[in-house]
């Protein structure tokens, strides 16, 4: 009987392996840096790919305020949400959210490209984002990528 020698290996919850990965926004463009971290949060740059299982890696964005807009999109990128009630939709321009809080930018951005499910909202949670260069997360000793290495 002929058979295949390899077998297709689904990844589970026990078995993936997540890394601490740190990622430097000084200079790059938020839809590049955006799209790289939405993809090792969702785990695509890895052999063992599951669709339907968190296996991306933990990602640490470090010094969100350094991040660039191409372009006018800084005074024209408008942000929208509403409050709930009546004539609650509230307004605000990129820059105006860059002074307020510069990692929301990257949070929008990143959470605007992971899937809009259950495991999405669970993804989004392996991702922390801060202002400077200072992070909480020295214990678990992440690796700094380069973001152009990463396709």
């Amino acid at each position: 009987m002929n058979t295949l020698s390899y077998k297709t290996v689904s990844a589970n919850k026990a078995t993936v392996e997540k890394e601490w990965v740190l990622v430097d926004a000084e200079g790059q463009t938020l839809g590049r840096l955006a799209s790289v971290v939405a993809l090792m949060l969702r785990g695509k740059h890895k052999t063992s790919f599951t669709p339907h299982v968190d296996c991306g890696d933990n990602v640490i964005v470090i010094n969100a305020e350094k991040v660039a807009l191409t372009g006018a999109k800084m005074t024209d990128k408008e942000y929208i949400r509403h409050t709930g009630y009546p004539g609650g939709q509230r307004i605000v321009k990129a820059d105006e959210l860059m002074k307020k809080h510069p990692t929301r930018l990257i949070e929008y951005a990143v959470k605007g490209m992971l899937p809009k499910n259950r495991l999405g909202h669970a993804i989004f949670k392996n991702l922390y984002v801060y202002e400077g260069p200072v992070h909480k997360h020295e214990a678990q000793q992440p690796k700094l990528i380069d973001l152009k290495t990463i396709k």
